[in-house]
């Protein structure tokens, strides 16, 4: 026996060091792709030296003396922290990911090559002014003297992912940097989703139900046509189907993710030291690192500093020492679904309005991991390219002997985008920043701007101009051969909403809507907000004037108005009734829960329970008004929609007749709903999270999911790539968390600010921002998730344009030395 001990024990031990050998040297070549911030390096494709000043979060702050060599210098840090991300980005871009990710990420690669954002971004390059097309240049030699730095000197293949993926990195190309920008057109569009789902919902609903649940804009008088009108022979049953799922690494955003933000300022009248102030914090899905890249940007025009994106090569949003600009979600109705008929004698052509046309076709091979590679013909219409029906559900709303193509400002073989990027860096006031915005094609963004002395909004974006006779004005799918449903050109961009000077010295968006025009001069008939408008407002209008302590407070105001409104609606009869119940019966639960709502005032912080009660409550309340209508179609609304529950509960227009559940024969009341769906929340309260009531915490179900994007679901490596943060916010606050709806956790925060940044111009230094995660995309980089606890906390960091601040506070400088 002792002999078998000391034979375990020693083989234990042999495990145990050949484990620790291992591991030691997964560490040790991982680590060898932490970039050296304080090194010198000789590179080609410079005029002078490039200094790279890290401050103590890591943000690189570009100092040289042509503007060229600072975009180098922006390509070379983007490549030291992001080049993963950098990568994953244009493979997505050029359908491509297949190549790494085998069969799971097919799908994916199909509908961005029938898409084709590279090839119009390839079409875009000269149509790039030179300063841009000098700055995409210099950005990509700055991107691969990092790449060969990375061969020449074995630095772990620059991220630790390439050790479990091909590590091949094709150099980057001025290309490369226009498809980063169309793929974030495509991960901020979902216009052409809405239209699949509201003629799905045509189908299934009577006019006044889908009046309810989709109301048509309240400035328009005319009668809902169904879209068994427009298109003849469709399956009603299959369109009535539940959703498809997304497939693996998809850009495409779910309907509710697709951009939302908020943005607002104040004019020196309305600001306590007399200077003007901006706050903005755009909204997207959130990932392990962020999106978002601070940098700071020294120019021959002046110094800029805010957030970038790695594979662009400017400042998206953020400020100079005399402007400063942010970004929200404009909701442009910039994407049309067409049913174009096939010839029924000819497939390989469609109905045009001057008769039969061939499709434009071309063969695309994606290349499979592990896999036979698989061979699909793309064609094109005049309206644009053929999605099949495998994609949006759109094969539940194409009529026999059809196929839909998508119109889409994006695919734009001309975009001059980045053209209006770089003029909006060298911008010095409002007026050059508003005239920047006319070359800019998408995605279309609401841009709230701010130089020392005014503050303006205007929509930056192509809004496609329509027949005002189109036949379902862009809200579902159409004939494509009809003349008037194609798109006739542009609207003038003098058209696009816009406001400067306002009287009352404030003005603000939160993709709420911007204007009131009736189509065709509409913009858009989805908006992304309509509730936290309504905060912003009461918080702007509290005080007559603003300092950059208040701007921050409203950023990370966690207050719902949506929980405002809607509680006492409808919980207006359930409130107080009858006799206390007897401890651990149902209808005492109910009680207690109905206390705790009672004098909560709305806040959705993350230690308190009654957000968690409130939320769960809403979430089983919709699902049983709508699930007898829709059956699973159902399972399209996962979030629970205020402005069709006000409608409900107010009964506007009838509205109280989704209360009464058709499958039963006992006629309900909104009443008998509310109270049915809160019990049943309770037990799903007790079920998931357990303990009393008064002991949940919100925190503990609204964790911020910071996922990486490929290995986040990976045994082991999950633990040490995923960021997790218990938070505060919602669905419908200013400090948005917007929850996943789905899936075993369903009030995850998924979708929020990834940046926030307070501008103050009467102290442009005192200036403020923060990411949700870190610099560094680097699991093993202490910047890696340094960031995000002070995002968590509502905490940030100062934003200098002082290059001896910069300096004083360097944790690194890096040069880049022509060789």
């Amino acid at each position: 026996m002792e002999r078998i001990f000391r034979w375990s024990l020693r083989i234990l031990l042999v495990v145990m060091a050949l484990g620790a050998i291992a591991l030691g040297l997964v560490y040790y070549f991982a680590s060898r792709s932490l970039p050296d911030y304080s090194a010198d390096w000789r590179v080609n494709g410079v005029a002078g030296e490039v200094e790279i000043v890290r401050d103590t979060a890591n943000v690189p702050h570009i100092f040289a003396a042509a503007n060229e060599d600072v975009f180098y210098g922006l390509g070379f840090a983007h490549a030291q922290d992001r080049l993963w991300q950098m990568m994953l980005l244009r493979r997505t871009a050029q359908g491509r990911l297949s190549e790494l990710f085998g069969a799971r990420t097919v799908k994916t690669d199909e509908l961005l090559r029938r898409l084709d954002l590279y090839g119009a971004a390839e079409a875009s390059v000269p149509d790039q002014d030179a300063e841009t097309k000098a700055a995409l240049e210099a950005y990509a030699d700055g991107v691969n003297a990092w790449l060969a730095q990375v061969n020449a000197q074995a630095l772990g293949r620059g991220a630790p992912e390439f050790f479990l993926f091909a590590p091949e990195i094709a150099p980057w190309r001025p290309a490369d940097s226009l498809a980063v920008i169309k793929l974030m057109g495509l991960q901020l569009s979902a216009q052409a989703q809405h239209e699949v789902l509201r003629a799905r919902a045509s189908l299934a609903l009577e006019p006044e139900f889908l009046q309810d649940l989709m109301p048509r804009d309240p400035g328009t008088a005319r009668i809902e046509l169904a879209y068994a009108e427009i298109m003849d022979g469709l399956d009603v049953a299959s369109a009535l189907g539940a959703p498809s799922q997304a497939p693996f690494m998809s850009p495409v955003p779910k309907i509710g993710e697709e951009g939302a933000s908020n943005a607002w300022a104040a004019a020196p009248s309305r600001s306590a030291a007399g200077g003007t102030l901006l706050a903005n914090d755009p909204h997207l899905e959130f990932t392990a690192p962020s999106i978002w890249y601070l940098a700071r940007l020294d120019l021959s025009t002046g110094g800029v500093i805010g957030g970038t994106i790695p594979g662009m090569p400017f400042v998206m949003l953020g400020r100079s020492a005399n402007l400063g600009w942010g970004m929200t979600s404009a909701y442009v109705d910039d994407q049309d679904l067409y049913m174009e008929e096939l010839n029924p004698g000819d497939a390989s052509e469609y109905r045009t309005p001057r008769g039969w046309q061939p499709f434009r076709t071309e063969r695309s091979i994606i290349r499979v991991k592990d896999a036979p590679p698989v061979t699909i013909t793309l064609r094109w219409t005049e309206n644009g390219p053929v999605i099949p029906g495998s994609h949006w559900d759109l094969g539940s709303v194409t009529p026999p002997g059809h196929v839909a193509a998508l119109a889409w400002t994006a695919l734009s073989p001309d975009d001059t985008t980045a053209n209006a990027g770089m003029r909006l860096m060298r911008a010095r006031d409002v007026d050059a920043a508003i005239a920047a915005g006319e070359e800019f094609i998408a995605p279309a963004q609401n841009v709230t701007l701010v130089d020392r002395e005014r503050i303006a909004f205007r929509t930056f974006g192509v809004v496609p101009a329509r027949d005002p006779a189109h036949e379902s004005q862009g809200r579902m799918p159409s004939l494509g051969w009809k003349e008037e449903n194609r798109w006739q050109g542009r609207m003038p961009y003098d058209d696009n909403p816009g406001q400067a000077d306002p009287e009352g010295g404030v003005l603000g968006n939160t993709n709420n809507k911007t204007v009131d025009r009736p189509f065709p001069n509409h913009v858009s008939y989805v908006w992304g907000d309509t509730q936290r408008i309504q905060r912003l407002t009461r918080l702007m209008g509290e005080r007559d004037v603003h300092t950059r302590e208040s701007f921050i407070a409203a950023q990370l105001d966690t207050v719902s108005p949506t929980a405002r409104l809607l509680l006492p609606l409808v919980a207006r009869d359930l409130w107080y009734q009858g006799e206390a119940a007897p401890d651990g019966t149902a209808e005492r639960q109910r009680q207690v829960a109905l206390e705790m709502l009672a004098n909560w005032n709305g806040e959705m912080n993350e230690h308190l329970p009654e957000p968690l009660i409130y939320a769960a409550w809403m979430k089983r309340l919709q699902d049983k008004l709508i699930v007898d209508d829709l059956g699973p179609l159902a399972a399209a609304w996962d979030h629970p929609d205020p402005v069709f529950l006000e409608r409900v509960f107010r009964n506007t227009g009838g509205a109280a007749r989704w209360c009464d559940i058709r499958q039963s024969s006992f006629t309900e009341t909104c009443t008998d709903i509310a109270r049915i769906a809160l019990d049943e929340a309770l037990i799903e309260i007790e079920e998931t999270w357990g303990g009393s009531l008064e002991s949940l915490r919100w925190g503990d179900a609204h964790e911020a999911h910071h996922d990486h994007p490929v290995l986040g679901d990976a045994p082991i490596l999950k633990w040490f790539v995923n960021i997790r943060q218990s938070t505060s916010g919602g669905d419908f606050t200013l400090r948005r968390g917007r929850t996943a709806g789905t899936g075993p956790d369903p009030f995850s925060s998924v979708h929020g600010a990834g940046y926030r940044g307070v501008y103050d111009f009467a102290d442009p230094d005192s200036s403020v921002f923060i990411t949700a995660t870190g610099q560094s995309g680097h699991p093993l980089s202490r910047h890696y998730d340094d960031l995000g606890e002070l995002w968590r906390r509502g905490e940030y960091i100062p934003m200098t344009l002082d290059p001896a601040l910069a300096r004083a506070g360097a944790t690194g400088i890096t040069r880049l030395i022509p060789r």
